[in-house]
């Protein structure tokens, strides 16, 4: 069965983006972009220079057109990108992505005088302009800002570097997708080939045969474009590496960092945290390894069902599963997503040219956000589905903090999309007290805790890998590329999975092009998330208000402020300890339902 005869409810799923554009289609784009690029040389006109000697009632003025525009260019590259992102093969969809995206540049680009002139005031000065109570709802951005007083170049170069970013790291990240988006997979039993994420999601099938075969058939299929992906990832690293020393950043990773409002001590904290308990996840590795009848896992199997199982589960049990789950804590959550099933802020089914994966984008606050994924029917997507309305529960309440403040760091926005993802599963386990089932659904959890968690540590030290070799060594090959793949992810699963066959799979994973350093992001976010949940089940009926408000306060606040509103403190050294425990005995709870089950 081809992936465009995929039927479970998903198919005629799709987003609405026309109010994006106020219903006019690429005309809106390009009237935003327009919008835009009048309202930037308005602002250099009259403001551009003034910035040293600005009033509080002044830079407040200058920040409410700014974010004017910033409104604009989030509109019309929203809609594209969002156009794009469901058929990455469309040529004229490709062409308006980038026109938007060059826009969008040179309009940043000219407003490169801003920043420069703000990071030149003293440091006293600039916090008594954030003092004023006109700049309320600029304070923390402003603030932010203040983190690059030490790396930002000049006008000239700062204008030089925006410019060319489109013919650089965003050309390269698009040349990626648009290679990805093409790849096909040919299989012994289906009519046709398929693409990338259907072919993924067979990795969760029960029978070891289709897994193996679909592990080789995906092996094969990477082949295709392989040294166009690496030279790309060469590319990007080389970039990245560019712009670290003419800001004089320390690391690979420091300026990423100080944009998710985190120091390089923090992450290198959780970093080794982590990797310290990398045993938690081969104790489960060496369990599942018994459960599936083997000796030791093949790469191909991590995600194999421990229970021969073949249910399938429609868009529309999928969505009840979900909307019950949240609205058992709070009608509010319940009713935020139920306006993404029910009002068109979906794109839900697999199509041969959409981009893989799935995702929130929060669009602007005077919109709603969006949620993209690619529904095949497993039980993992209903889970999916649960964490990208979490995601879409957080930017719509956020809406309220404005266009600077709506999104948080990355190192706390997984909270929500944790939060109600943990809460379908705890759902799914009580409707369902059959000990097999049991056993699969915690199966299920602890995996996606490893992935989450774990595996997501071990892409961490990949990056890091490549990163250093290409600014020590200079430009990496594939061997060398897989070589290092190979090695970190050997350290996080030591002799409990044998990875032969696993050596290019690195060069599917966008994260790695389009967001280098992101990836830890999850582990702090998952952590951060069994942690809010942990205390969700022992607080008092006060918690769901206190867990709005932290949602509501988006990024207005710190990290280490937004945790505390529910009771967590990142500051704590065995915070990530803690939360690491808490997926160790999780393991502990799988095993046991195996042996209820009959099954060690």
């Amino acid at each position: 069965m081809g992936t465009t005869e995929i039927r479970n409810g998903a198919e005629d799923v799709h987003w609405d983006l026309d109010p994006l554009v106020d219903g006019d289609g690429t005309d809106g784009v390009h009237r935003h972009l327009h919008q835009a690029a009048r309202l930037a040389t308005e602002l250099t006109e009259s403001d551009r220079g003034t910035i040293g000697d600005i009033d509080g009632a002044g830079l407040a003025a200058v920040m409410s057109t700014y974010g004017e525009i910033v409104e604009h260019l989030r509109r019309a590259f929203g809609y594209a990108q969002l156009r794009w992102s469901t058929d990455a093969a469309d040529d004229e969809l490709g062409a308006l992505m980038q026109h938007t995206e060059e826009q969008q540049t040179t309009v940043q680009a000219s407003l490169a005088w801003f920043r420069v002139e703000w990071l030149a005031i003293d440091s006293a000065r600039a916090e008594e302009l954030v003092a004023h109570e006109a700049l309320a709802p600029y304070a923390k951005h402003l603030r932010e800002m203040r983190r690059w007083v030490d790396h930002v170049l000049t006008e000239p170069e700062e204008r030089l570097l925006t410019e060319t970013s489109v013919t650089a790291r965003s050309a390269w990240v698009r040349l990626f997708e648009e290679n990805s988006a093409v790849i096909k997979i040919d299989l012994p039993d289906e009519d046709e080939p398929v693409n990338l994420p259907t072919a993924l999601a067979r990795l969760y099938l029960p029978d070891s045969g289709v897994r193996a075969q679909t592990a080789s058939s995906l092996t094969a299929g990477l082949q295709p474009g392989l040294k166009t992906r690496a030279f790309a990832l060469n590319t990007l690293v080389s970039e990245r590496a560019l712009r670290d020393r003419l800001r004089g950043w320390p690391t690979w990773i420091s300026e990423w960092n100080a944009t998710q409002e985190t120091t390089d001590d923090a992450v290198d904290a959780l970093v080794s945290a982590v990797t310290n308990r990398y045993d938690t996840a081969q104790r489960w590795y060496r369990t599942k390894a018994q459960l599936l009848g083997s000796d030791r896992l093949a790469h191909h199997d991590r995600h194999a069902a421990v229970v021969d199982d073949d249910t399938t589960v429609s868009w529309d049990g999928a969505t009840t599963t979900v909307l019950d789950a949240l609205g058992d804590w709070s009608p509010t959550l319940a009713d935020i997503a139920g306006r993404f099933v029910n009002e068109g802020w979906i794109d839900a089914p697999t199509a041969p040219a959409k981009r893989g994966g799935a995702f929130c984008h929060y669009t602007v606050p005077s919109h709603h956000p969006y949620v993209f994924l690619n529904f095949t029917g497993g039980r993992d997507d209903v889970l999916t589905l649960a964490h990208e309305l979490g995601h879409g529960i957080h930017g719509y309440l956020a809406r309220e903090q404005g266009i600077f403040h709506q999104s948080t760091p990355l190192t706390v926005a997984e909270t929500a999309s944790v939060f109600g993802e943990t809460l379908t599963l705890d759902r799914m386990l009580a409707a369902d007290p059959d000990p097999a089932a049991r056993l699969a659904l915690l199966a299920t959890s602890v995996e996606g805790n490893i992935a989450t968690v774990f595996r997501q540590v071990a892409l961490n030290r990949f990056e890091d890998a490549v990163h250093t070799h290409r600014r020590q060594r200079g430009e990496l090959s594939v061997d060398d590329i897989s070589g290092h793949w190979m090695r970190t992810q050997a350290d996080l699963v030591a002799d409990t999975v044998d990875l032969d066959g696993y050596e290019t799979w690195w060069s599917y994973v966008g994260h790695f092009y389009f967001a280098p350093g992101y990836v830890y992001a999850y582990a702090f976010g998952q952590l951060l998330a069994l942690a809010v949940y942990a205390r969700a089940r022992h607080a008092g009926e006060g918690f769901i208000d206190d867990y709005l408000a932290m949602l509501a306060a988006g990024g207005s606040r710190p990290p280490v402020e937004l945790a505390a509103m529910v009771g967590c403190d990142l500051s704590d050294p065995d915070f990530w300890d803690d939360g690491l425990s808490l997926i160790d005995a999780q393991v502990d709870d799988a095993i046991a339902a195996a042996h209820a089950a009959g099954r060690l």
